[in-house]
């Protein structure tokens, strides 16, 4: 499975979100700094963290973005079918009956076994991610982690 890099930004920004201190924020503008990414677009994948509820926007000459809940409340899963949809990536199209390989109807009246094994793997990657909270990342950060990542955050003006 291919994600857009997008994925990879609001995943990160997600955890630097979570590594600042209590109702602190960071803007688009900060993060794109930050990560060296586009400012624009990046806004555009954050509003979309806030419209699924992952992140709240605060405006105003201290706004920007926080997390919309606890850390331990927000798992991969949310945040990447925020910016990428639930949909599975794969789609059968049943080209089993085209062709000069086609199988006849009868053979074709039970899901399409590569569709279902796709489903099931689709299912497992859900599955795992919806298992990883923001808690669970941080956790696993080095100690140092937060504090470097809050000076090197705030330093961004």
């Amino acid at each position: 499975m291919k994600l857009p890099a997008s994925t990879e930004w609001v995943l990160h920004c997600a955890t630097t979100l979570a590594q600042l201190e209590p109702g602190a924020t960071a803007s688009a503008a900060q993060l794109a700094e930050y990560y060296d990414v586009p400012a624009p677009y990046l806004a555009k994948q954050l509003q979309a963290l806030v419209r699924a509820g992952v992140l709240a926007a605060m405006t105003g000459p201290r706004g920007g973005f926080r997390l919309a809940r606890a850390a331990s409340d927000i798992t991969l899963l949310q945040i990447v079918e925020a910016v990428d949809g639930a949909s599975s990536p794969y789609e059968c199209r049943e080209i089993r009956q085209q062709g000069r390989g086609a199988l006849p109807p009868e053979d074709c009246r039970r899901i399409c076994v590569l569709a279902e094994k796709m489903a099931e793997a689709h299912a497992a990657w859900r599955s795992s991610l919806a298992g990883v909270t923001l808690a669970d990342i941080l956790a696993e950060l080095p100690p140092t982690a937060p504090a470097r990542t809050r000076s090197r955050i705030s330093a961004i003006r």
